[in-house]
């Protein structure tokens, strides 16, 4: 690596300040220089670096288009021919976390050192985390300042060609790769100190960790529509008009409780969605049963193919909702269910 460090910073429309989602199509557009967040980067480097572009892409984009995207990132990473690729970081966002890794991984294909920074159960890191190196953020962009000065250490390390330590010693979020290293204690004695910290109740470190991932038993199927009464949940964000309850658009917390006591369909004068994760306009003045399907369940209940829809349903936005809150939202409509005896749920996704 050559002084100054030449860097490229990849954003999505939000952070490059192009727009919101109503922006999130766009393809993948080159600015000189710092952009937004990229401003931190140059202020950090001072004289070690320059960020000498920002690349600015959709979220929808960059997931929907990859191979366009990839082309157009690639034939600009030849022209301004950069020694490190900084990627977001993208926090809980899971289109711009797949876009960031999508991105870190047409650097890498040229040889180019890239980094980015994500919440652990953002997709990017979880679908693409042996690719990665990838600096843990929370779910929020107020440590920006912090993440970002983290991934330009690592980054600068990376672009000298020095290779990283072990991720907990590094500070990055482990790939799944491990690597032969010599270690001056041998492994029988580790293993008998673990051994013995163990049988003391005393915390230890254990050399090969393992991804643990809950196991949920899907229940037995419902035999007989016709005689339950359904629940109805949706993480589409849907609200009255109005969002009197102050429903957020990203990183919710909480699960309303909303009426369609004898509604057979949705209008879009009472209803709107507040979801932050995809353009709602569509929600919002045509057909607000995108993400509850009223009318059809109406008909089915008619029919009798359903024996009778619950008269609330749960209302929630699942954009950047981390799994231990989706968790504890889901055992508090599960309960409400339970004692009004529904014996199957609907829950509609987006």
């Amino acid at each position: 690596m050559v002084e100054p460090l030449r860097v490229v910073h990849y954003l999505n429309q939000f952070f490059g300040g192009i727009g919101a989602e109503e922006h999130a199509n766009i393809p993948l557009q080159v600015e000189e220089g710092a952009v937004g967040p990229g401003r931190a980067v140059q202020q950090m480097l001072g004289d070690r670096g320059t960020v000498v572009a920002t690349f600015v892409c959709g979220d929808n984009y960059f997931v929907e288009e990859g191979e366009q995207a990839a082309v157009a990132a690639r034939q600009a990473l030849e022209h301004y021919a950069p020694h490190l690729v900084l990627a977001g970081p993208a926090f809980d966002a899971g289109r711009y976390g797949v876009a960031c890794a999508q991105m870190c991984a047409v650097a890498k294909e040229a040889g180019i050192p890239a980094i980015t920074g994500m919440y652990p159960e953002n997709p990017g890191y979880t679908t693409f985390r042996r690719e990665l190196v990838c600096v843990p953020t929370g779910t929020r962009a107020t440590e920006m300042q912090a993440i970002l000065t983290r991934m330009i250490e690592l980054g600068a390390k990376l672009a000298r060609g020095e290779g990283l330590g072990p991720a907990a010693k590094e500070g990055y979020l482990p790939t799944g790769l491990r690597r032969s290293v010599v270690r001056q204690q041998p492994g029988w004695e580790r293993a008998i100190e673990m051994l013995e910290a163990r049988v003391h109740e005393r915390p230890y470190p254990s050399e090969v960790l393992l991804q643990q991932y809950e196991t949920v038993p899907p229940p037995p199927p419902v035999k007989d529509l016709g005689q339950v009464t359904l629940g109805l949940v949706t993480s589409g964000g849907l609200v009255p008009r109005g969002n009197p309850d102050g429903q957020v658009s990203g990183f919710a917390q909480e699960a309303f409780r909303y009426s369609i006591e004898g509604q057979q369909a949705l209008s879009i004068e009472d209803w709107e969605s507040v979801h932050g994760g995809f353009n709602p306009h569509i929600l919002n003045t045509k057909k607000p049963s995108y993400v509850l399907p009223l009318p059809v369940l109406r008909e089915l209940e008619a029919e009798g193919e359903i024996g009778a829809i619950y008269p609330h349903f749960f209302s929630t936005v699942g954009n950047g909702t981390a799994v231990s809150q989706a968790k504890q939202m889901g055992a508090q409509i599960a309960q409400e269910f339970k004692r009004a005896q529904i014996r199957a749920a609907l829950l509609v996704a987006t």
